[in-house]
């Protein structure tokens, strides 16, 4: 995805990117996928933008490529001292988005506990302790945002943590909304989402997208530029607020 790249394609989004100039937004999981498409468009809304995750190589391309400000963060969901860290290094904000994910799939009687806590670190533990140590520092009409997935309404054999552990965030951004208000919190549940994140899958790629979007009642898959478009929603949306965006193009009913 280039620098160039236009992640803001409805009225609705461009109209909640224009109300990021000059806010402050903190992007965890910015050096891959969707975390470096919202990157993008809150850096070229006028946002200064906090690039987080556990890579500090990854931040710093993702920052080279954005036109605005921005500042690298390092840090480990799993630690408690690293999101203090973070919090720390972040100051006060107006947003937050986590798109953070650590799958831990295959056969139940073959998973590691290790692999289940770091699924769950990555979409349970790590946005409570985000919660604990940035929600103090959130301005007035800010928001956090996390990522869920359509496999905590379709679970499906192999994908039993990951059902689990996205259910999970789903029922906490509620609890959280609650606890924490007003302060906005809300989840992204993307569905099957051409991010790259299938590239794995090689020559037979195209034919699994096609029979996902067959299945699906949209008729299609899903683009970084839907998930950006969602998310500068739930950012810009004041009145929305522990409720899950599921972008999934229908694909949890099919």
């Amino acid at each position: 995805m280039s620098a160039t790249t236009p992640l803001t394609g409805s009225p609705s989004a461009a109209h909640h990117a224009a109300a990021l100039a000059g806010r402050r937004v903190i992007v965890v999981g910015a050096g891959a996928r969707a975390g470096r498409g919202i990157a993008h468009a809150a850096s070229a809304a006028g946002a200064d933008v906090v690039l987080a995750g556990p890579d500090p190589r990854t931040l710093e391309w993702t920052a080279g490529e954005l036109p605005g400000r921005a500042e690298t963060v390092a840090v480990d969901l799993a630690d408690e001292a690293s999101v203090a860290a973070l919090a720390a290094e972040a100051g006060r904000f107006d947003h937050l988005v986590s798109t953070a994910a650590m799958p831990a799939n295959g056969p139940l009687a073959d998973l590691e506990l290790t692999a289940v806590h770091r699924a769950f670190a990555a979409k349970v533990f790590g946005p409570l302790l985000l919660a604990k140590h940035l929600a103090p520092q959130v301005r007035d009409g800010g928001s956090l945002t996390f990522f869920s997935g359509v496999a905590a309404w379709r679970p499906a054999p192999e994908r039993t943590v990951m059902a689990a552990s996205n259910g999970a965030l789903a029922f906490l951004v509620q609890a959280l909304a609650v606890e924490i208000a007003p302060v906005r919190v809300n989840a992204v549940s993307p569905g099957i989402v051409d991010t790259g994140a299938w590239d794995g899958l090689g020559s037979d790629k195209e034919a699994f997208l096609r029979g996902v979007a067959e299945r699906n009642p949209a008729r299609r898959v899903g683009t970084t530029e839907d998930l950006v478009d969602a998310v500068l929603f739930a950012m810009g949306n004041p009145y929305v607020t522990g409720t899950v965006l599921h972008v999934d193009g229908g694909g949890r009913l099919a």
